[in-house]
C-alpha cells in the first residue's frame, strides 16, 4: 500500500541472504550531444551491497507521487517541487485499473500517458523507480485491480488461480511496450521495477511471486533493477531470493526496521522502498497529521547511515472521480476520502507543506548538496458561490433495467462505479425484517417513492423493519459503492451493490428490476429549471475571471459526487472530515464552468464557492 504493515502472528522468519557482488549493470549508450560523437556509457546496478550509477556508489532519494493522482498539465509542476526539494528519482505505481477499465480495452492517452509522465520525470533530472504491480494498494480502488476481474465469481486475486495470472500477464505485457523502452539501459530513466507489493502482509505463496517476476521479464523489465518491498518482518514471506528486499516502514522505527533489514539481508543493498510521512484520511475519521520535525530528524539520519529511501508520499495528490481505496481496519469496513494530501511535503493541490523544507534542509545537510530553488506557485483563487438553479431527480433520468430474477452485483452488470437500483414490486401487503445479505456499502431504501430507511456496510447494518399496507407495493433499494477494499484479505471478496440475496420476513425475494448506475456522464441529463428534492443532480455556473487552483467548498450538501467542466472530482459526505473538493486551474477556463453535483439527500437552494485553501480537517460525525 501504501499503507499498513500488518503482523502475522504465526511468521516463520526465513533469512534469505543474497549476494549481490556480482550483481547485473545495465548498460547504455546516452544520446550523443553531436553527429558522430561517440555515447556516454551509463549503468545502475548492486555492487558490494551498494547501489551504483555509471560506476559510483548512488544513494536513491526518492519520493513518490502518482501521475493518476496529478492533472497531466501539473505533471512537470510537482517534478520540479520534488527535485527542488532534493530528490534524484521519483516512484510512482501504475494502476492496472486505470488503464484496462475493460477486458483487452487499454488507454495510454491524455491524462493516462505514463510513459509522457516517465519522459518528463527524466527531462527533470529525475531516475524512476517504478511499480506496475499488477496489485498496488496505494489507498487506490481494489488496490489497482480492474473490476470487470470479479465478473468471474471464482477467481482468487494475488494467487496463482490461472483466471487471475492470465489477464495480470496480459497486462504487464501490454506495459511493457509503453515502458520499457524507458529504462535506462535504453536511454530512459527506470532503473528499478518492482515485482507485485507488500505481498507478505498478504499471504507466502512464493510460487506466484517467481510467476509475477517472470511475468515482469517477460515484459521486457529485464534491464531493470527488480526488487521486492515489504515491512521489515514480513521480507521472509514476500520476498524472492536474488532479488533485492526494500522495507516499507513509519517513521520512528527507522532504526529497528533497518536493523531487521540487515538481519535478514546482510549483504544489503539497504532502502526504506516506503517510509511514511503522512497518513491519508478515511469518512468519519479525524484528519491525520504527523511531526515535522520528528520526521526531518530520522530522514537525515537515514540518510547519514548512506541507506537510501523513497518517501511516501512526496506528493499524495487526489484520487479523483470513484478511485478512493477502503480500509478494513479501524472498523469494520471505512471508505478513503477523495483527497490524498496524505500531510505530505508537497501537498495536494503542489505547494510546499509544513514537511517540505523540513526534508529540504535534511536533505541537503545530509549530503551536502544544494538543491535547485523552490518554484513560484501561483496562490490559488476564491470564487463566487455557485448557484444551482437546474436540477434533474435521478428517479427521472433511470436508464432501461436489466431483469433478473436474482439479486445481481455491479460486476455482473459489467459496471464498476457508481450506483445500481435494485426494485421489485411485491403485490400484497407485508411486514417484516427486509434483510440485505452482504451490502455492499451503503444504502437508501425506498417505498413507494418514500425514504424509509439507511443502511451502512461501515455500521454493520444489513436490516431495517418494513410495513407495507397497501395491496401493491414498489420497494426500491439503491446502493452505492463507496470504494473497494484496498489492503488485506478482504480484497478477494470485493463485489459492490448486493452480493448474495434479499429477504422479507424470512423469504428470499425475486423477480428484480436492476439499474445501473455508473453516472459516467452526468452533463448529457436534461436538466430543467425546477426545485428537485431527494437523490438529485443539480447543475450550476462557477464565474471565473482568470483561472487558477481552488478548493469547491462542499458543506451544504450531504453525500453524493461533484464533477467540474467534465471532470470528476470526488465524493461528498457531510461527516468529514473532508469539506471542499480540490479543482485544478487547467480544468477552468475564463467565464462559466458547468459544475454539477448528485446528492443522496439534495434540497434546493444550496451553493458552493471555490475557496482558497482547503478544509480536510472538519469536525467528524459518525455515519
Amino acid at each position: 500500500m501504501a499503507g499498513k504493515i500488518k503482523l502475522l502472528s504465526a511468521l516463520v522468519f526465513v533469512a534469505f541472504t543474497v549476494s549481490f557482488a556480482t550483481a547485473r549493470a545495465a548498460q547504455v549508450s546516452s544520446t550523443p550531444r553531436s553527429s558522430g560523437e561517440t555515447p556516454a556509457p551509463r549503468t545502475f546496478g548492486v555492487e558490494n551491497g551498494k547501489f551504483v550509477l555509471d560506476g559510483k556508489p548512488f544513494q536513491i532519494i526518492a519520493g513518490e507521487m502518482h501521475y493518476a493522482r496529478i492533472p497531466r498539465a501539473y505533471w512537470r509542476a510537482r517534478l520540479r517541487m520534488a527535485k527542488a526539494m532534493g530528490l534524484n528519482t521519483i516512484t510512482t505505481y501504475v494502476f492496472w485499473n486505470f488503464h484496462e477499465p475493460q477486458p483487452g480495452v487499454y488507454d495510454f492517452t491524455g491524462q493516462h500517458d505514463v510513459a509522457e509522465f516517465v519522459r518528463e520525470a527524466q527531462s527533470e533530472g529525475l531516475l524512476v523507480n517504478l511499480r506496475p504491480g499488477p496489485y498496488s494498494c496505494a489507498e487506490w480502488e481494489w488496490g489497482g485491480f480492474p473490476a470487470w476481474l470479479l465478473k468471474d465469481h471464482g477467481i482468487v486475486v494475488r494467487s496463482a488461480d490461472p483466471k487471475f495470472m492470465g489477464p495480470a500477464r496480459r497486462w504487464l505485457l501490454r506495459l511493457g511496450k509503453e515502458l520499457a523502452p524507458l529504462q535506462l539501459a535504453n536511454g530512459g530513466p527506470i532503473v528499478m521495477v518492482q515485482v507485485e507489493n507488500e505481498y507478505g502482509s498478504f499471504g507466502s505463496d512464493h510460487s506466484y511471486m517467481e510467476q509475477i517476476h517472470r511475468d515482469i521479464v517477460d515484459a521486457g523489465f529485464s534491464k531493470s533493477l527488480i526488487y521486492t518491498a515489504d515491512g521489515p518482518e514480513q521480507i521472509p514471506n514476500g520476498s524472492l531470493p536474488g532479488l533485492p528486499a526494500g522495507i516499507n516502514f513509519a517513521p520512528g522505527n527507522a532504526p529497528k526496521a533497518f536493523a531487521t533489514l540487515h538481519k535478514l539481508r546482510p549483504d544489503g543493498p539497504f532502502m526504506a522502498t516506503e517510509w511514511w510521512d503522512g497518513w491519508f484520511d478515511s469518512w468519519g475519521i479525524a484528519h491525520h497529521t504527523t511531526d515535522a520535525k520528528a520526521q526531518a530528524d530520522e530522514l537525515q539520519w537515514i540518510l547519514a547511515q548512506g541507506y537510501s529511501i523513497s518517501i511516501y508520499m512526496v506528493h499524495g495528490g487526489t484520487s479523483f472521480g470513484w478511485m478512493n481505496g477502503a480500509d478494513m481496519d479501524h472498523m469494520p469496513y471505512h471508505p478513503d476520502v477523495t483527497s490524498y494530501d496524505y500531510d505530505s511535503a508537497i501537498d495536494e493541490s503542489g505547494r510546499p507543506g509544513a514537511k517540505y523544507f523540513p526534508f529540504r534542509d535534511a536533505i541537503a545537510k545530509a549530503t551536502g548538496v544544494t538543491p535547485p530553488p523552490v518554484p513560484v506557485v501561483d496562490p490559488p483563487i476564491a470564487t463566487p458561490p455557485v448557484e444551482f438553479k437546474e436540477s434533474a431527480s435521478m428517479w427521472q433520468t433511470l436508464p432501461q433495467p436489466f431483469m433478473s430474477e436474482q439479486i445481481q452485483p455491479m460486476e455482473d452488470l459489467n459496471q464498476s462505479f457508481g450506483y445500481i437500483l435494485y426494485r421489485i414490486t411485491i403485490d400484497q401487503p407485508v411486514s417484516g425484517d427486509l434483510v440485505l445479505d452482504e451490502l455492499h456499502d451503503y444504502a437508501k431504501i425506498y417505498a413507494n417513492g418514500a425514504l424509509i430507511g439507511t443502511l451502512y456496510r461501515s455500521n454493520q447494518q444489513n436490516q431495517i423493519h418494513v410495513d407495507l399496507k397497501d395491496p401493491k407495493n414498489r420497494l426500491d433499494i439503491l446502493v452505492e459503492n463507496s470504494g473497494r477494499v484496498n489492503f488485506g484479505p478482504e480484497i478477494r471478496d470485493e463485489r459492490k451493490g448486493i452480493t448474495k440475496q434479499v429477504t422479507l420476513s424470512g423469504k428470499p425475494l425475486t423477480g428484480w428490476q436492476i439499474y445501473s448506475l455508473p453516472m459516467s456522464d452526468p452533463e448529457k441529463l436534461a436538466f430543467r429549471d425546477a426545485d428537485c428534492t431527494g437523490a438529485c443532480f443539480y447543475r450550476g455556473a462557477l464565474q471565473v475571471d482568470h483561472p487558477g487552483d481552488t478548493f469547491l467548498d462542499t458543506s451544504s450538501f450531504v453525500k453524493g459526487m461533484v464533477w467540474v467542466n467534465g471532470h470528476a472530482l470526488g465524493r461528498v459526505w457531510s461527516i468529514g472530515p473532508q469539506k471542499t473538493l480540490y479543482i485544478p486551474g487547467p480544468w477552468l477556463h475564463p467565464g462559466a464552468n458547468e459544475v454539477i453535483v448528485f446528492d443522496l439527500d439534495g434540497a434546493p437552494g444550496r451553493t458552493a464557492a471555490g475557496k482558497t485553501k482547503p478544509v480536510l480537517d472538519a469536525p467528524v460525525q459518525k455515519p
